[in-house]
This record gives structure tokens, C-alpha cells and sequence, in this order.
């Protein structure tokens, strides 16, 4: 397991102990980020009390997965083409998100098609995101459970926190719908192209490509969200004057 290997490592000095809480701390914050920004569009078309079960639902989710996967990261990462699919599928909810959440005569019927839809969506990218950040923050521990522990404990009221402030961002910049959905682009794209079918172990793509690449996946997410926007509003305007 990827825990028993790392046990030798474990922080001995209270300044090892102090420099792996910061580590911690500092990639909690980065990584809640994506997490954060996919319960926020999940939960965004939902009505106020079900937006807050969503939110509470996702992040119980997120954490309770890194917990599972913090024992199985290490033969997850074994199997073929993991990354792939995983990218493939955040690339997906982007787009999936981005059409429920980017306004038109459709986006408040649905809904977001449901509490319980929202919460699979956030199941489901959870599922292809947390690999990396499990091991982020096991790689910060240093083998320690405890820190392990800590990582994971400080990653619920991260997420929650932001995606709540998300939420209440996208009600009043809707921009910020476009922004986040282009970032669940960007990083479905860098999943696909890291993945070992481009990129066989030992070799490790240059950092520069992979950025390119996931900059390109964010910007056909939100190319693909703008045509589809244009779309429902001519079928809109077209079905509006049929009526008259």
C-alpha cells in the first residue's frame, strides 16, 4: 500500500512536522479548488436548502473518497489509460455543467435535473479528480497517518467554504460559470494528455505542453458552450415567433 511504503519517511523533527503541515495546508487550499468549482456548478440551479444539502452531500463526498483512494492510489494509478478516461469524463461534466449553468430559456426548468443528479455529477468527477490529490497529500505526510489524518480533515470545510462562496459568485457574475467550467477543461485536458498512453513511465511530458494542452481543452469547452448557447436562443427566438 502507498501508505506502507512511505512509513520511513514520516517526520521525526518538529520543524519535518511543522514544514509537512504547511506542505499540507498549502495543497488543501490549491486542490480544494477543483472540487470546490465542481459542486458549485452542480448546485448552482437548485433551490437554496437543496443548494446547501448539494454542497454539504459533494463535500462529504470529496473527502470520503480521498479517504477510500488514499489506501488504493498507488494501483490505481497502475491501471491503463486511469487518467484517460478520467479526463475524458471531467471534460465531459464541463461542457454537461457549463450547458445547465451558462443561462437560456432551458437552464432554470431543469434544474440541474435534480439534487440527487447533482451529487452523481459531483460523485463522478470526484472520482476521476482525487487520484492526484490523494497523493499529493499522502506524498506531504510523509507516511504519517496522523498528517494523513489532518490533510483530509482540513479538506471538508475548505471545500464547502469555497463552494459556497463559488455559488454565490456565479448568482451574481454569471462570468465566473464560464470561468470554472473552463478550468474542469483545463484540467480534464492535462489528465487525458499525462496520461501513460502519450507518455509511458519513465517519461514525464515537459510541463510547458501539458499547461498548452489543458489551456486548449479549456478554450473548447467554452467555444463549445457559447455555440450551444447561441443555439438554444435561436430555437428559443424561432419557437417565440412561431407562437405568435
Amino acid at each position: 500500500m502507498l501508505l506502507a511504503a512511505m512509513t520511513a519517511l514520516a517526520p521525526q523533527t518538529p520543524w519535518e512536522w511543522a514544514v509537512a503541515i504547511f506542505s499540507i495546508v498549502l495543497i488543501d487550499i490549491v486542490l480544494a479548488g477543483d472540487n470546490a468549482v465542481v459542486i458549485a456548478l452542480a448546485v448552482r440551479q437548485l433551490p437554496p436548502r437543496q443548494r446547501f444539502i448539494g454542497t454539504m452531500l459533494g463535500a462529504g463526498v470529496a473527502v470520503g473518497l480521498r479517504v477510500v483512494l488514499t489506501f488504493f492510489a498507488a494501483q490505481l494509478l497502475a491501471i491503463n489509460y486511469i487518467k484517460l478516461i478520467g479526463g475524458l469524463l471531467v471534460f465531459w461534466i464541463a461542457l454537461k455543467l457549463l450547458r445547465e449553468n451558462s443561462g437560456g430559456p432551458d437552464a432554470h426548468s431543469k434544474v440541474a435535473a435534480g439534487l440527487w443528479s447533482a451529487v452523481w455529477l459531483i460523485l463522478v468527477a470526484d472520482i476521476t479528480m482525487s487520484v492526484d490529490n490523494v497523493l499529493a497529500v499522502a506524498a506531504a505526510s510523509k507516511g504519517s497517518f496522523a498528517l494523513l489524518m489532518f490533510g483530509l480533515g482540513l479538506s471538508i470545510p475548505l471545500v464547502v467554504l469555497t463552494s459556497n462562496l463559488l455559488s454565490k459568485l456565479m448568482d451574481r457574475y454569471p462570468i465566473i460559470v464560464w470561468i470554472g467550467a473552463a478550468i474542469l477543461g483545463k484540467v480534464g485536458g492535462e489528465m487525458v494528455v499525462t496520461d501513460k498512453l502519450f507518455f509511458p513511465p519513465p517519461t514525464v511530458p515537459d510541463a510547458w505542453f501539458v499547461h498548452g494542452v489543458g489551456t486548449l481543452a479549456a478554450g473548447v469547452v467554452v467555444t463549445v458552450g457559447w455555440i450551444s448557447r447561441r443555439r438554444r436562443k435561436r430555437l428559443a427566438a424561432a419557437a417565440a415567433a412561431a407562437g405568435q
